[in-house]
This record gives C-alpha cells, structure tokens and sequence, in this order.
C-alpha cells in the first residue's frame, strides 16, 4: 500500500481532463504549466486506435517531462500499453479488480461515484486510490449529469481515507467551494481548455 499513498499527494489541486476532440499538444502543455496540474486524465471518446494511441503516446511524454500524473479514461489495456500512470473507471467500465489485474499494485486506479456515497465506499474498500463525485455544479461536457450537492461531498470526506475529486462545472471562479466542502482535487475540462477551442 505504501506505493499508493505516495499518490495521493498527487490526488491534489487541479485535475485536467482532456476535451473529446483531437488535441494541441501544446496547448496542453502551457496549461500544465501554467496551472501546476497533478493529473491529466485522456477522455477522447470518440476517436480511432491509432490517433488514442498517438495522442496518449504524446501526452504520457509531456506528463513525465512536467511530472504530473497521467491516468487514461475507461481504456485499461491502452494505459497498460502506454505504461500510463493508471485508469479512471466509470459505472459500466471494468472493475477495480480487473483493472489492478492488469495494471498492477502501482497503478493508480481512480472510480467515478456519481452523487453516491455507498459506491465510493465500495471503491474504497476494493481498492480504488481516488474516487469522484459529480456533477458538483451545471456542466457544459455534461448537461444531463446527475448534481450531486457539496453537503454530499462533505458528508463523503467524513467518512472516506482516500481522496475525492470534485466533477462537473468546477472553474476558477467556484473551485473554492468544492475545496471547501471537501474536495482534495478538482477536475476542470471547459475552465482549462476553452480558451484553446476557438483556434
């Protein structure tokens, strides 16, 4: 286990999440440069094998350059080939189980728990290092999110001895309540990467 609590320091600040578009590597990099990122998380959902792999490829370089951690979204055997930080497991995506399987003890995996707090304790107790709860405010990536309150995320904290991310509608301007209530981490994608978007 003590590989792992090694990675909850990194569980902190802000937590990137790529758009689902193809990407500006350098871009990329100006914003873990300049908002001191811990983790980026690859969400392209949309795309072929080899652009993934290409852009991960890429991106897992940039990671290791500026020291952030590099988790891949839903993609077990792809972070496993690109030798990825770890994976961040949805409500129909593998299990923790599965994914530590294939991964190994050091991987970083992290579960998203929505607005229940019984999952994120399952997670816990199988094993996942971080989990997140969302959506924390509207979101424009997810417009049909279910909200989960900030009382949730406090009322989680309490009881929870890994991190929390906070998701959905989190931007410069109310990430304070998400820390306030709890969050150890907060993850921005429209904050971060919109003013890339208009290029």
């Amino acid at each position: 286990m003590e590989t792992n609590l090694l990675h909850h320091h990194k569980i902190s600040g802000i937590y990137a999440i790529t758009p689902n578009r193809a990407l500006d590597i350098d871009a990329v990099e100006k914003i873990l440069v300049q908002h001191n990122i811990s983790i980026l998380q690859y969400r392209y959902k949309t795309t072929n094998t080899i652009t993934r792999l290409n852009e991960t490829r890429q991106l897992h370089r940039l990671c290791a350059k500026h020291h952030t951690l590099f988790i891949i979204n839903d993609d077990i055997n792809l972070a496993k080939k690109i030798k990825a930080g770890g994976v961040h497991l949805g409500k129909t995506d593998a299990s923790i189980n599965q994914a530590r399987a294939i991964l190994g003890g050091n991987a970083v995996i992290g579960v998203s728990c929505y607005n229940d707090i019984n999952l994120a304790q399952q997670a816990q107790s199988q094993g996942a290092d971080y989990v997140a709860f969302g959506a924390l405010f509207p979101s424009t990536t997810k417009p049909n999110a279910p909200q989960c309150g900030l009382d949730i995320i406090t009322q989680a904290a309490q009881g929870l001895h890994i991190p929390i991310v906070g998701i959905g509608g989190i931007d410069f301007d109310n990430q304070q309540q998400a820390f306030d209530a709890g969050c150890d981490s907060v993850a921005m994608i429209s904050a971060l990467f919109q003013s890339t978007d208009s290029r």
